[in-house]
């Protein structure tokens, strides 16, 4: 008899009663904000897909913080405006402000290969545009070398490069040398 206890005590978490397997848990959030009562159904865990598909929720209504989740369920777009959302959002409750065009523009770097890329070395090295790009973030030295040793060349011509290479005397630079010529 003992024995069973313990099976059934190891075992008994994993029976899934009602719902989604991949949700641990649901809580229901008033949302008094507006002036009116709303009921939020706030999620812990993954399956957007099925969550949206229960009845009683408003799938044009369902947001979810995980980036990876909303590009598999719902695009690549819906994953950026994902990116813009949490950054910002992340930002606010910390008390600082950044212009939601920076924001923006991050979240279009780390989606424009139509996957969400992570600003990472190892989601920059995705990237492989830019040389100077992927030596301004991490691993200088080995990018610099690789870059040099296999012949790579960056045109300088993106805003990535512009942390490594300084804009003093650019205007002369630019202005003395036909476009195209300048490389590294």
């Amino acid at each position: 008899m003992y024995y069973v206890l313990q099976f059934l005590k190891e075992d008994l978490p994993k029976v899934v009663v009602q719902g989604i397997p991949e949700v641990s848990r649901a809580v229901i959030h008033i949302d008094e904000q507006s002036g009116k009562e709303k009921y939020k159904l706030l999620v812990e865990g993954d399956n957007l897909r099925a969550v949206m598909a229960t009845h009683g929720v408003k799938g044009t209504r369902t947001t979810s913080n995980n980036t990876y989740e909303v590009e598999k369920t719902l695009g690549i777009e819906a994953a950026r405006t994902t990116i813009i959302n949490e950054i910002q959002y992340t930002m606010v409750n910390h008390g600082m402000s950044i212009d939601r065009r920076h924001v923006m523009l991050l979240s279009d770097l780390m989606t424009y290969k139509g996957e969400v890329l992570g600003i990472t070395r190892f989601g920059l090295a995705k990237m492989k545009e830019s040389v100077l790009m992927l030596a301004s973030f991490e691993k200088t030295a080995d990018h610099l070398f690789d870059a040099a040793y296999f012949g790579q060349k960056d045109s300088v011509q993106a805003w990535w490069p512009m942390p490594v290479v300084p804009a003093i005397g650019k205007a002369e630079v630019e202005s003395s040398l036909e476009p195209g010529r300048w490389r590294l």
